[in-house]
């Protein structure tokens, strides 16, 4: 972290803060990310979303909700880069969190200490229910954590957990509906008693 502090010297007169949006996939976190970013925009805020380059599902150059809302963002390699493109900005959002390196939480403290608005959204927990990437460390440092539950498609509760349809144990396997849906604890843990 102590590398990123000369990064910036000016301080805003906006109050920094890191929110973390998370939940399941389905659960509506971009389209809360989106909703956040395009109020500041309306406050005539400077706003910049970045999102990991490794994140092809959609368009290259834009954060897509599942409704297919939509807002321009620049795809980062890596955490550090965020620093590097965020100069003079009042609210940064940052989506697919789950995704980025480990230096995405001292990314996230630099840029509140300086004044900047930080609106983080990810996946909490990956497909086997454990904490997944810098989400933890990150729902730990916010001052505040929103978290957002889908709709299970076995029986219709509340649901947080990103349930794989496929055979594959890689800890990252990008997909959408033909690859994950969302459960509740319940439906959760009997698939795997089936």
């Amino acid at each position: 972290m102590m590398i990123y502090e000369d990064v910036f010297k000016r301080k805003s007169e906006f109050g920094g803060s890191i929110e973390v949006v998370c939940g399941s996939m389905f659960s509506g976190k971009t389209e809360e990310l989106i909703r956040r970013l395009n109020r500041a925009r309306i406050a005539k805020l400077k706003v910049e979303i970045f999102s990991p380059k490794a994140d092809t599902r959609y368009l290259e150059n834009a954060l897509v909700s599942h409704n297919a809302n939509s807002i321009p963002s620049t795809p980062v390699e890596n955490a550090s880069s965020i620093l590097l493109l965020a100069s003079d900005v009042h609210v940064v959002g940052i989506d697919e969190a789950q995704f980025f390196d480990a230096e995405l939480p001292d990314v996230c403290n630099v840029l509140a200490n300086r004044g900047v608005r930080v609106i983080v959204a990810g996946l909490d927990m990956d497909f086997k229910g454990q904490p997944f990437g810098p989400m933890p460390a990150i729902m730990a440092m916010a001052d505040s954590v929103t978290k957002l539950q889908a709709v299970c498609v076995q029986c219709g509760n509340p649901a947080m957990y990103s349930y794989r349809l496929v055979p594959d144990e890689s800890k990252i396997l990008l997909g959408e509906k033909e690859i994950y849906e969302p459960r509740c604890r319940v439906c959760y843990n009997k698939a795997d008693l089936v």
